[in-house]
């Protein structure tokens, strides 16, 4: 099934950058990865953990979704074309016949092979342009778009689109989870429509406090993926 969620303008303080680069915190970006396969832990208020591998998702139905990706920073690559499986057809189709919850869910905690983290609201996960990603442009993600497998959340930020993706782990209340990122960089949905780049400040003054770091923080990551190769 293909799907576009792409939008005529950019939403603001965003600008268009011809390359999708590979972005973010350089710290992980250092890290190697532990598994090149497939392989989402879940976790939750029920009895026992689920292992999803490539083998369960096969089992759904492959999305084609066009979306534009949009930084907090200011930056935005027009119409990204990933494929994957829908996130709530992962939840009602792998994850809830064989585990049922206890509780009612509220947040959903990220984490990655890298040790990065990040969080969204339950009912964010399940729009259904939100996938977990595993090929962009028709081929197979690398290891600078998130390799083996990733979230996109096109509604959201690209912080909250967790690369490298490892574990998930649904909660029945955010009151313990304990942001990565300080708040001021990392607002508890991150939508970019309501321009939410972090807590504390608008996001029409954090984008001038960010656009600053967009070249330098591409640069020493291509600089990172040169050495590697």
């Amino acid at each position: 099934m293909q799907v576009s969620y792409s939008q005529r303008d950019l939403p603001p303080g965003q600008r268009e950058l011809s390359e999708f680069p590979r972005f973010g915190i350089v710290e992980f970006a250092r890290r190697p990865l532990t598994c090149r396969d497939i392989r989402l832990k879940i976790t939750g208020p029920f009895d026992q953990p689920l292992i999803l591998t490539a083998t369960e998702l096969a089992a759904l139905p492959r999305i084609s979704l066009t979306a534009d990706f949009h930084c907090a920073a200011g930056w935005s690559h027009r119409a990204v074309k990933w494929g994957g499986f829908r996130f709530s057809d992962i939840w009602e189709q792998l994850i809830l016949p064989h585990a049922r919850p206890r509780s009612e869910i509220e947040l959903v905690v990220l984490r990655c092979q890298d040790g990065y983290r990040t969080a969204l609201p339950w009912s964010d996960l399940l729009a259904q342009e939100v996938l977990l990603a595993d090929r962009l442009n028709d081929l197979p993600l690398t290891v600078e778009h998130g390799a083996p497998i990733r979230i996109v959340a096109p509604s959201h930020y690209g912080y909250k689109s967790a690369k490298h993706l490892d574990r998930i782990e649904l909660r029945d209340n955010g009151a313990e989870y304990v942001p990565l990122l300080p708040r001021l960089l990392d607002h508890p949905r991150a939508r970019v429509a309501l321009e939410e780049r972090g807590q504390w400040l608008p996001g029409s003054l954090l984008r001038y406090a960010f656009r600053p770091f967009i070249k330098p923080i591409i640069r020493k990551l291509k600089s990172l993926a040169n050495s590697a190769s």
